[in-house]
């Protein structure tokens, strides 16, 4: 294997913890944009902006991981499936919460209510980025997979 063709391979796993860290500072910013609104003030141009931004951004990650990443792991490494299917169920769940959010956007609730949900997609977020990495990475240093890292990632 060449070294450019080992590159490659790695990129995988370097391009997941990018997008986590994309992810992770997008869900910093929205928070910022929810604390300094007004506790009386309808949600601003902003911050639905911000909230819808992150939300497209994070559901594309986990549809392309379930469409793309997840299907090619499962085939070179049927061991994981367990853990893979463990981690469709929390694309399923942080999918629920940001429905939650959404919602609460598109009402203009209370910075409070919205940071309560932020909150906890943070804190489902959080937790399966870091299972995911720790159950992932090493396989992802050696997955071939011909694809586009947006295409698998998410645009971020």
């Amino acid at each position: 294997m060449g070294e450019g063709e080992h590159a490659r391979l790695i990129a995988w796993s370097r391009e997941l913890r990018g997008v986590h860290e994309r992810l992770r500072d997008a869900l910093a910013v929205t928070r910022q944009a929810v604390a300094a609104g007004e506790p009386a003030e309808p949600a601003t141009r902003d911050l639905l902006l911000f909230c819808h931004g992150f939300c497209a951004a994070l559901t594309a990650h986990h549809e392309g991981e379930d469409r793309l990443l997840f299907p090619a792991i499962a085939e070179r490494h049927p061991g994981l499936r367990d853990t893979l299917r463990a981690l469709k169920q929390d694309h399923s769940m942080i999918a629920y919460l940001l429905g939650g959010l959404q919602a609460a956007v598109d009402r203009a609730a209370p910075p409070a209510e919205l940071d309560r949900h932020l909150e906890g997609v943070a804190a489902i977020m959080e937790s399966h980025f870091r299972f995911e990495e720790r159950q992932l990475l090493t396989v992802l240093e050696t997955l071939a997979l011909d694809a586009a890292p947006r295409s698998v990632l998410g645009p971020l």
